[in-house]
């Protein structure tokens, strides 16, 4: 427990993956890294894309604009339409170490201040 730098004893009796991931096989000198006991909140994002468009910037973009409150960002459908436009959609997933978050003040990031910059930075038109 101590050399793992785990706080609770209880801790081993977890069944979460966000705990068990920690220490798979083989994972020596691995220190726990703390998680939010609050639930997420999970907001879809869709927008067409352009040449311009990376995942790597757009992870750099919401982790820039949201900082900690990011948990993951993840492709979760795409789609090509008749003209070659291609059409992503990326979930991602908001939570505090502190508090639960609330469904408005999440809309205030994703929608005005991701969506807004996404648009601007990468010319792509976002749908929702």
């Amino acid at each position: 427990m101590v050399s793992f730098e785990i706080p609770n004893i209880r801790l081993f009796w977890s069944t979460d993956q966000r705990f068990t991931s920690q220490f798979s096989e083989g994972k020596l000198g691995a220190k726990f890294k703390p998680f939010s006991k609050f639930p997420p909140c999970y907001k879809d994002m869709s927008f067409w894309i352009s040449d311009a468009f990376t995942e790597n910037n757009l992870c750099e973009v919401v982790r820039g604009i949201a900082g900690d409150l990011v948990e993951e960002v993840s492709l979760i459908d795409n789609f090509t339409n008749k003209k070659g436009q291609t059409s992503h959609c990326y979930r991602i997933a908001y939570r505090s170490m502190e508090r639960s978050l609330t469904a408005e003040e999440i809309n205030q990031l994703q929608v005005h201040q991701c969506g807004q910059y996404i648009q601007y930075h990468f010319l792509v038109f976002t749908l929702c």
